[in-house]
Formats: C-alpha cells, sequence, structure tokens
C-alpha cells in the first residue's frame, strides 16, 4: 500500500474511530474490496489530509452535503466525526440550521431528528 492508503487509514481512524473502521474492514468482500481502498486512498488519504481546511471544517462541509443530498447514515456517521473533531451539539445545530436555508427545512427537520438519536446514543456508553 502507498503512503497514501496510510495515512488515510489514519486519517479515517481518528475521524470515524477505530471501532467504525474495523467493523467496515471487517466486513470487506472481494466485491467491496477495491472500493474500500479507494476511498481510504483518496477521501481520506488524498482529501481530508489537505492543509487547507482544519477537520472542524471539513466536518462542516461533510455535515452540509449529506443534509443537500439526504445520506442519513453517512449524516449520523459524520455527526460523530463532527463531535470528535471539536464541533459541539450547538456547532452542529446551526450547521442544520444553516443547511435548512440551502438545503429546505423538511432536509434540516429530518437531519434534527438524526442528529439528536446520534447525539443522544454518543451519551450512552453501551451504544
Amino acid at each position: 500500500m502507498s503512503d497514501t492508503y496510510d495515512d488515510g487509514m489514519r486519517v479515517r481512524r481518528e475521524v470515524l474511530g477505530d471501532a467504525h473502521v474495523d467493523r467496515a474492514e471487517a466486513h470487506k468482500t472481494p466485491f467491496t474490496t477495491d472500493f474500500q481502498e479507494l476511498i481510504t486512498r483518496y477521501a481520506w488519504g488524498s482529501v481530508w489530509t489537505r492543509p487547507g481546511l482544519d477537520r472542524r471544517t471539513r466536518s462542516v462541509a461533510v455535515l452540509t452535503a449529506m443534509i443537500a443530498l439526504g445520506h442519513w447514515e453517512e449524516f449520523a456517521m459524520h455527526v460523530r466525526a463532527a463531535r470528535t473533531n471539536g464541533l459541539t451539539p450547538e456547532q452542529i445545530a446551526e450547521v442544520i440550521i444553516q443547511a435548512g436555508i440551502y438545503c429546505g427545512v423538511p432536509a434540516a427537520n429530518h437531519a434534527f431528528a438524526v442528529a439528536q438519536e446520534t447525539l443522544d446514543s454518543l451519551e450512552t456508553p453501551d451504544e
């Protein structure tokens, strides 16, 4: 594997957590391996490692994109990542409010529900 892959795996683990990455790795199949390596190398190793934005700002951008596209499982995952990257629940709410203007009120309404459930699960150590 390349340095980009190794950098990507390091950042992926730092942002998403070892448990999440270990689950993804454990579920790799011959059918999904190339895709998992692609996102590790390019999303995490080439984009998330760029110096132009800090991780908090990258999290804001990703949360907004996930709301706009309605990718709710990814949104929940990135709410957890945003907390890891230092965003407070209040700042996550502000991102959702901002996105509501540009992505639509129904999307923001659903985002609040998903975010609340995700944030609540972070407060419960067993989940």
